[in-house]
C-alpha cells in the first residue's frame, strides 16, 4: 500500500502521521516540493491514498508555485477514483479549492493552541470517533476555506468557523495541524519567528513552547485517537 504525500516545504513534514501509517504497512512516497528537482507523479496509478500537508503559500499562488496546478488535478483524480484523501491546513484549502469552494483570508490569524468544537456531523464522523466534543488542536494559518457543495461541516473554533469538512466517506480537509509534535512546533517557532512575534508580541516563541509542554499529554491522546481513526478509514478502502 502506497500513499502519495505532498510536502510543500521541508519544515512542514508528516510528523505523527508517518509512524502511524508506516506501522500499518503503508509506504509513504513523500515529495518535498521545495527541494531541487522535486516533482509530482503524473497520476495516482499505484497509490492507495493521497495526503497533502501544510505550507506558507496561498492556494492561488500558482504562478509562483506551478506544481499547485498538478496538486489540484491529483485531488480531482483521487476523488474520481474514491481514494482516501487527507488535507492539512494548506492541504485542506487545496481540497476546498479543487471542489469549487473559495479560500479567503480569515478575519484573524490563528497561531498556537486553540479549542476545537465538533459539530453534530463531526461527532458522527469516523474521523473523530471516540473524541470528546471539544479538544485542543494546533493552528498556524491566516486563510480559511468555505464549505464545498455537498460537504459535511465537521468542526469549528471560536475565531474560524470552518475547521474541517468531509465529502463522502473518504475525503477529509482540516484547517488545523493534527500531525505536529513538539519538535515540529519548535522548528516552526524558529523559522517563522518574525510572524510569531508580530502575532504574539515579544517572547511569543517561549510562551508557545511552554503552552505546548503543558498541553502535550492531553493532545497526545487526542492525536493518537485521531490517527487510529484515519488508519481505520484507510483500511476500509
Amino acid at each position: 500500500m502506497r500513499a502519495l504525500v505532498v510536502q510543500n516545504v521541508t519544515i512542514e513534514g508528516p510528523g505523527l502521521l508517518q509512524p502511524a501509517m508506516e506501522k500499518e504497512g503503508w509506504q509513504l512516497d513523500i515529495r518535498v516540493m521545495d527541494q531541487p528537482g522535486a516533482h509530482l507523479p503524473a497520476s495516482l496509478d499505484g497509490y492507495g491514498a493521497l495526503v497533502i500537508l501544510g505550507g506558507p503559500m496561498n492556494v492561488y499562488e500558482e504562478e509562483s508555485y506551478p506544481y499547485l496546478r498538478q496538486v489540484d488535478q491529483l485531488i480531482k483524480e483521487a476523488i474520481q477514483k474514491s481514494l482516501p484523501v487527507l488535507g492539512i491546513c494548506l492541504g485542506g484549502q487545496l481540497i476546498a479549492k479543487a471542489l469549487g469552494a473559495p479560500v479567503t483570508r480569515n478575519p484573524v490569524q490563528e497561531i498556537g493552541w486553540y479549542r476545537l468544537r465538533l459539530t453534530p456531523a463531526g461527532q458522527k464522523s469516523p474521523l473523530f470517533a471516540g473524541l470528546p466534543g471539544e479538544f485542543p488542536v494546533f493552528q498556524w494559518h491566516g486563510d480559511t476555506f468555505a464549505m464545498p457543495a455537498g460537504a459535511l461541516h465537521l468542526a469549528a473554533s471560536k475565531d474560524c468557523p470552518n475547521q474541517a469538512f468531509s465529502l463522502g466517506r473518504h475525503i477529509f480537509a482540516l484547517q488545523f495541524h493534527l500531525e505536529v509534535n513538539p519538535e515540529i512546533i519548535n522548528t516552526w517557532a524558529e523559522a517563522y519567528a518574525d510572524e510569531l512575534e508580530e502575532y504574539g508580541g515579544p517572547g511569543a516563541a517561549g510562551r508557545l513552547m511552554q503552552e505546548t509542554a503543558a498541553i502535550w499529554e492531553e493532545y497526545r491522546q487526542v492525536a493518537g485517537q485521531f490517527l487510529t481513526n484515519w488508519i481505520a478509514i484507510l483500511s476500509r478502502h
